[in-house]
């Protein structure tokens, strides 16, 4: 299997240049793209016709809370949710039309299970969760791509969310402080990929560089992305509200 970790971007530009995605098959030493949204699910698309099978592991929520569904009476179904998501079309006029309703931001079960920071349309992540549902998942979706826990199908290919404080969390590593100038956080973003390292993942030199020079922390998440998931056995909500691996 060749996994990807997604470090995503819902910027009103479709996040050129700021998607990174690390990829990394056992053999072979970890490689980092730079894309954008549209690209991205090109790419994604374009890996079905291959021989191995591929996890995309993107670092964004994948669906709404039920309880978000249940205020706005939608059907419970994940499907119906992106659609619903979509329609409004952009992310600001969904987040607006949201708080019309209820200015309460609630969390999902998983966010709650797996220590996510945000709620999914909390005012610093609500463009990338928007993005991610409906300009990523829903139309790999209908692609007929593989989308777990929501949307399971028989492809080789497979997307999910991942979330990088999560993976920092459940591992007992620095799951803050390493986004930003000088010290110190420049030394946890060093710390992190040296444990991404020892983990096994063959991140090369000039990556390691560059992870510890971003100031963003967007290629250190990325790489976290590569790791083991978090968590397997998913409950009943999941599959509406999506979960983290």
């Amino acid at each position: 299997m060749i996994v990807h970790g997604v470090d995503f971007s819902g910027a009103d530009d479709g996040g050129t240049h700021r998607i990174r995605v690390a990829s990394w098959s056992l053999g072979a030493p970890v490689s980092i793209t730079r894309t954008d949204r549209r690209s991205l699910v090109r790419m994604i698309q374009e890996s079905v016709p291959g021989t191995e099978d591929h996890l995309w592991r993107i670092g964004a929520a994948s669906g709404l809370p039920l309880k978000t569904l249940a205020a706005h009476s939608v059907e419970a179904s994940w499907i119906a949710s992106a659609r619903w998501a979509k329609n409004a079309g952009s992310a600001r006029a969904f987040r607006t039309a949201l708080r019309q309703v209820s200015r309460i931001e609630p969390r999902r079960r998983t966010d709650y299970d797996l220590r996510a920071p945000l709620a999914p349309m909390n005012l610093r992540v609500f463009k990338q969760s928007w993005a991610l549902l409906c300009e990523v998942l829903l139309p790999l979706h209908e692609a007929g791509i593989s989308i777990v826990p929501v949307a399971p199908t028989a492809s080789r290919v497979t997307a999910c969310e991942g979330c990088p404080a999560s993976i920092l969390y459940s591992r007992g590593w620095p799951a803050h402080g390493y986004k930003g100038q000088g010290e110190p956080p420049r030394r946890v973003r060093a710390e992190i990929v040296a444990r991404v390292v020892d983990f096994g993942v063959p991140v090369p030199a000039p990556v390691i560089e560059q992870a510890i020079a971003d100031e963003h922390g967007d290629l250190v998440d990325a790489l976290v992305l590569l790791l083991p998931q978090v968590s397997s056995a998913v409950p009943a909500e999941a599959l509406v509200e999506g979960w983290i691996y």
